[in-house]
């Protein structure tokens, strides 16, 4: 391109540095698009025409697809590199031609001298993949003749082209040749460009910059040409089978031990050849492939040897000349840094980077051979000294998928498991905590036959507490929710099967019902005896739900069969044998005796089933065992999902994610705060007022150790209690288990609190006596935990004590039909105790206008009882009750007076009736049994006796009998 005169006249004020950098630039543009025209045009369509004429799967010429695909990659950065000399040479003719307006700052060259370095990179990069698979040899060979006829146009673009070499050879410089004199003149005229402009020019800095870079570019020329000649001349001393499996276009070598001798043991390689990807051992007719992303450099004790550790194999390189070895050594270093990188070093192997040291932990991806457990596997995730070791994934060949953690090249920690089974699209899917290769924790199951599993493993294999239940449409639907030994159910559990309308609640031994148990039924037949290998034996007890009871021996569906004693509601017995005949029912001999009284009540039906039977303290203790384990262990953050157990997503949206083998697991450390904060609240609450706040916060958290544990418990009594199980024989059962439940929730926060103290260096509390602990149960923890139980309790209360509730209910009915009068007088009361003695009316009103207005503060207190589940806050109730009236009293009396129980009976009984408490019955005894023992014999036993006594007398016929006298008139007036 010239140049006019007026440019001419610019181009004086501008440096001849730039001047030159313009003529260099367009030098090397013309002798770009020469050789497109001259090289690339007529390789690319001989490589074509070439490709469309073979036909067949025969046809597997040398040059192939592969050599056309690198020419036309090369051609492609060929054109990168001449867009960017034009937009180059467009930057610096704007900086030529108006060089106030467009500063040096402006040149392309100077502004993004990375973007034009990458350019060059790219196409050094096609280029030596040509040279190290000699495409252009390979492209040439079909048509030397036109090659020949060519070589003079080629010496115009080369100097220094021989007439003796061959074809290939002159491509192989016209290709090089022009872009290294580019590159050197670039570096004399940026230096020179860099001493023109002074220190203190604004530019200086990215002239320095992009010399320097170009600078840098030379020596990688320099490498990356010797590493493809290198590895060009490698292919030719390799068998073809070895070449086929080991000869890529990219793949450079790097060291041979026929250059540098060195020893491998104890695999005896008779050849080593160390690529810039991988390390190959050559040993007969067997290659041993080594990922340098996967190798692992020991240095050795002396000189002579270093060691290399793979996923799979050890080996030592060892060498009698030691600067060999160093060489080795370094090499292989350098070589598994750039690996990691996933480029290549620049501007020469292992020059300026960092580290210079590869990392012991890193991430990768490898197929285990070897056999094992992961034969035919492959992991990706993190690696630490050449065992999985972090988070990853395998993957077998049969579907088999597992991600998770790993530590030393086993499974740990959490992760989830799918095993695909026969039918389509069916697998269980794991979702546990793993302990050195094997299921150990908790975990939650799915299977392809649609049960779900949540509970504890050992070894692999269902140990602990856990829950089995089976899918609602199955055939036979069950729920198991027990203990398990070595994945069998063993110790107590409680099985519900939906199918026959039954719950087993008792012992087991290799899967199957052994020793004590009792069994519910939805029709509300209860039995309690002994079980042996799944089936009764010895003679038990039938409770029916008439409270007939039957001690004798029974069939597995509760027939009774054999020798047995019924006793019936009425007292009523029947002694003798028992049997059935099909298709006509049951049949007796024996005697049947009229004469014995009406038997208590409470002697059949309100019988208990249970207890005694199974030691309260020992029914859960799968549960409770976990979270002492915790404790014991120091509240260790890594086990806190393993022993505690863990919240995951629901089993659909985790089959909507399965391909991605995800499980969004609650995080306890980002919902909860981590456990040292949580152990550092609870010393800072120990005083009982902060301190049941505190446990009022813990226990109501899921994420929360105290409320998992309370959690677990719940679901245990409602798996007992709830559905079936509601039976008014079971309600001491469950009584009991209450109790026990906040006992061992005291327990499990004395436990942290020790470990609490422990961590600050402090000294543990001294150990509480049982009568210190049980105070501190009833007024601490038993308020707290009530309500997550009182549903299914209180349930059990109401059917225990449903008779004398319904005779209460209809004495409350009656004594409803009282005016307030009639009913103070009927029930004895003391007339100056009247509130409404003095209460005038006129001809006009009606009695009914203040009817059931006496004690009305008192009523309506009494009628909160039923708003709290707390027995204390009950009790405080029925104080307050009380109390309001004795202050009622006082008022009509206009003093104060305190009442004696002769008087405050019939006053409570009015209370009572008026404020139609229903179960009241139920009320009284679960207070009654939840009471804190610090009350008895004081004001609130006291209170609550009289209540009781009240509840008695309403019971009573004559309260449910009485009927108004004829000549009363409801209409007439006080």
């Amino acid at each position: 391109m010239g140049f006019s005169r007026p440019e001419s006249g610019t181009l004086a004020m501008c440096s001849p540095e730039e001047a030159a950098l313009l003529r260099l630039e367009e030098v090397f543009s013309a002798t770009l698009a020469r050789i497109n025209s001259l090289v690339f045009q007529p390789l690319l369509e001989a490589g074509e025409l070439r490709l469309s004429s073979e036909k067949g799967p025969e046809a597997s010429d040398p040059w192939g697809r592969e050599c056309l695909q690198l020419l036309q990659q090369l051609h492609s950065s060929s054109q990168q590199l001449w867009d960017v000399m034009e937009e180059s040479l467009h930057s610096l003719r704007e900086r030529l031609r108006r060089p106030e307006a467009v500063g040096l700052e402006s040149l392309l060259l100077l502004q993004s001298a990375d973007r034009v370095l990458q350019v060059h990179l790219e196409y050094i990069e096609s280029y030596t993949c040509c040279v190290a698979v000699q495409a252009f040899q390979k492209a040439v060979k079909r048509r030397s003749e036109y090659w020949r006829g060519q070589r003079k146009a080629l010496r115009q673009v080369l100097s220094g082209l021989s007439s003796e070499g061959s074809v290939g050879t002159a491509l192989l410089q016209a290709l090089r040749q022009p872009l290294a004199h580019h590159v050197q003149q670039y570096v004399l005229l940026l230096l020179s460009l860099g001493d023109t402009v002074g220190e203190c020019h604004p530019t200086r800095e990215l002239v320095i910059h992009a010399a320097s870079l170009f600078g840098d570019l030379q020596s990688f020329m320099r490498q990356e040409l010797d590493q493809a000649t290198a590895t060009q001349a490698l292919w030719p001393t390799l068998s073809s089978r070895l070449r086929d499996v080991l000869c890529t276009p990219a793949r450079r070598l790097l060291q041979d031990s026929q250059d540098v001798p060195v020893t491998v043991t104890p695999l005896r390689a008779e050849r080593v050849l160390l690529f810039d990807d991988a390390l190959v051992l050559l040993q007969g007719h067997n290659i041993h492939t080594f990922d340098l992303k996967l190798v692992w450099v020991e240095p050795g004790q002396d000189r002579c040897t270093f060691h290399l550790l793979t996923p799979e194999e050890g080996f030592s390189f060892c060498s009698k000349d030691p600067q060999g070895l160093v060489v080795w050594q370094w090499k292989v270093t350098q070589a598994v840094c750039q690996a990691l990188r996933g480029k290549k070093d620049f501007p020469v192997l292992g020059a300026g980077l960092e580290p210079s040291e590869p990392p012991t932990c890193r991430c990768g991806a490898y197929t285990f051979h070897a056999e094992g457990r992961f034969c035919q596997a492959t992991y990706e995730g993190e690696w630490y000294w050449g065992r999985p070791h972090g988070k990853g994934t395998l993957k077998w060949p049969d579907g088999r998928n597992h991600v998770g953690d790993f530590c030393q090249g086993l499974e740990h920690g959490f992760g989830i498991r799918l095993v695909p089974q026969a039918s389509e699209d069916k697998f269980d899917c794991y979702k546990c905590h793993w302990w050195e290769g094997s299921m150990c924790g908790y975990g939650i199951c799915e299977y392809s036959t649609s049960e779900v599993y949540k509970g504890y493993f050992q070894e692999g294999l269902r140990h602990g507490f856990g829950v089995l239940e089976s899918a609602p449409q199955a055939p036979r639907p069950l729920r198991y929710t027990g203990h398990w030994e070595r994945g069998q159910r063993s110790g107590y559990g409680v099985e519900e099967d939906s199918d026959r309308g039954e719950r087993y609640i008792g012992m087991w031994q290799a899967d199957q019902r052994h020793g004590p148990g009792v069994m519910v039924t939805q029709a509300g037949v209860c039995y309690q005896g002994t079980f042996q290998a799944d089936k009764m034996v010895g003679p038990g007890i039938l409770l029916s739900d008439d409270d007939s009871l039957y001690e004798g021996t029974f069939t597995r569906d509760l027939t009774l069969v054999g020798k047995g004693k019924v006793t019936f509601p009425n007292g009523f017995t029947l002694e003798g044998s028992f049997g059935s005949v099909s298709g006509r029912g049951l049949h007796t001999q024996g005697v049947l005796d009229t004469a014995a009284l009406p038997p208590d009540p409470s002697s059949t039906c309100k019988r208990q089933l249970g207890q005694g039977v199974f030691p309260v303290e020992s029914r859960w203790q799968g549960v409770y065992g976990a979270f002492r384990d915790f404790v014991r262990a120091g509240c260790p953050g890594d086990l806190r999902e393993a022993l505690l157990g863990f919240h995951v997503q629901s089993s659909r949206e985790l089959r909507k994610s399965q391909e991605y083998l995800c499980c969004e697991r609650t995080c306890p450390e980002d919902q909860a705060g981590r456990m040292e904060d949580l152990l550092e609240e609870l010393l800072q609450h120990r005083e009982p007022e902060a301190l049941q706040q505190c446990l009022r916060k813990a226990l109501s958290n899921s994420l929360h150790p105290l409320g998992k544990l309370l959690r677990t418990l719940m679901l245990t009594f409602q798996a007992t209690y709830a559905g079936i199980g509601a039976n008014k024989h079971l309600q001491g059962l469950a009584q009991e288990e209450v109790k026990q439940h906040a006992q061992e929730l005291w327990a499990a926060y004395r436990g942290l609190l020790q470990v609490a103290l422990q961590r600050k260096g402090q000294a543990p509390e001294e150990d509480e006596d049982a009568e210190t602990r049980d105070l501190r149960v009833h007024s601490l923890v038993l308020p707290l935990v009530l309500p997550s139980f009182y549903s299914e309790l209180f349930t059990l209360y109401l059917l225990l004590h449903e008779r004398e509730d319904s005779l209460y209910s209809q004495g409350i009915t009656h004594l409803s039909l009282f005016p307030d009068a009639r009913l103070l007088e009927f029930l004895d009361v003391q007339k100056h105790l009247w509130p409404l003695k003095d209460l005038t009316l006129t001809t006009n009103q009606r009695y009914s206008l203040v009817r059931d207005k006496c004690f009305l503060s008192a009523t309506e207190c009494l009628q909160k009882m039923i708003t709290t589940v707390d027995p204390r806050e009950k009790l405080e109730v029925l104080e307050r009750t009380y109390g309001e009236i004795e202050a009622t009293v006082s008022r009509v009396l206009g003093r104060e007076h305190k009442l004696p129980m002769d008087d405050l009976l019939p006053l409570l009984i009015y209370v009572v009736s008026r404020a139609q408490i229903q179960h009241l019955g139920a009320e009284i005894h679960l207070i009654r049994d939840m009471m804190d023992p610090l009350h008895t014999g004081g004001l609130y036993d006291f209170l609550l006796t009289a209540l009781e006594s009240c509840y008695e007398h309403i019971q009573k016929e004559d309260m449910r009998l009485h009927r108004l006298p004829s000549r009363w008139s409801s209409r007439e007036p006080w």
